[in-house]
């Protein structure tokens, strides 16, 4: 059985990865999502271990010492880290695992991992971007403005990804998510055992 494929998700605020990734697994509910540990304080609607583990500082820097987590950022003073044996268990298994990591935490996880396949989630312009951050409605004119100087610098970063996916349309994009992890797993580094298994099968019957 060959190993599960990492595939990493990136993508600005705004670009609508969460909503594309919760139709892709619903599609998909064999690909898992890797977990992230954080010390931040659970928010409303959040439940624990559907998205992040909720952990002590304390907890976190443990996780740290022992080398258990694949890559860490520090934001607003806490602590976001991805577990290492997780997503390695689930490797091991056979199954694929999504990452959804911003593109530093990205650049970490691939040059431990140079194997994992990486796709960014583009909105379809600039302007599309603004229109859907101010839409929320949650956030001030100054705030939005940040958050798209954070997306021209993380989109100037997206060549360095296998796959770009536009979210135009939620559908073609959840769509073409799809298509990279079908196509992925129809690669013949990964299919090559039923090969051997039928060249075995030849040479046990004697022809």
């Amino acid at each position: 059985m060959p190993k599960g494929t990492l595939f990493i998700v990136s993508g600005p605020s705004g670009s609508g990865k969460d909503t594309v990734l919760g139709r892709l697994l619903a599609l998909h509910p064999e690909v898992r999502l890797s977990i992230s540990s954080i010390t931040r304080p659970m928010r409303e609607g959040e439940r624990e271990g559907e998205k992040y583990h909720f952990i002590s500082r304390e907890e976190f820097e443990a996780l740290l010492a022992a080398d258990a987590l694949l890559e860490h950022n520090v934001y607003l003073g806490n602590y976001y880290g991805t577990p290492r044996r997780p997503v390695e268990e689930a490797l091991a298994a056979g199954r694929d695992i999504i990452l959804e990591i911003d593109v530093n935490g990205a650049d970490k996880v691939r040059d431990l991992m140079p194997e994992a396949v990486s796709v960014f989630i583009m909105p379809p312009s600039l302007a599309a971007l603004e229109q859907r951050l101010s839409g929320r409605g949650t956030e001030d004119a100054a705030t939005v403005r940040g958050r798209l100087k954070e997306a021209v610098g993380e989109i100037a970063r997206a060549a360095s990804y296998d796959y770009i996916v536009v979210n135009d349309d939620l559908d073609e994009a959840v769509a073409c998510m799809a298509a990279v992890i079908v196509g992925e797993r129809a690669k013949i580094h990964k299919q090559k055992y039923l090969i051997d298994e039928v060249l075995q099968d030849v040479e046990s019957r004697n022809w």
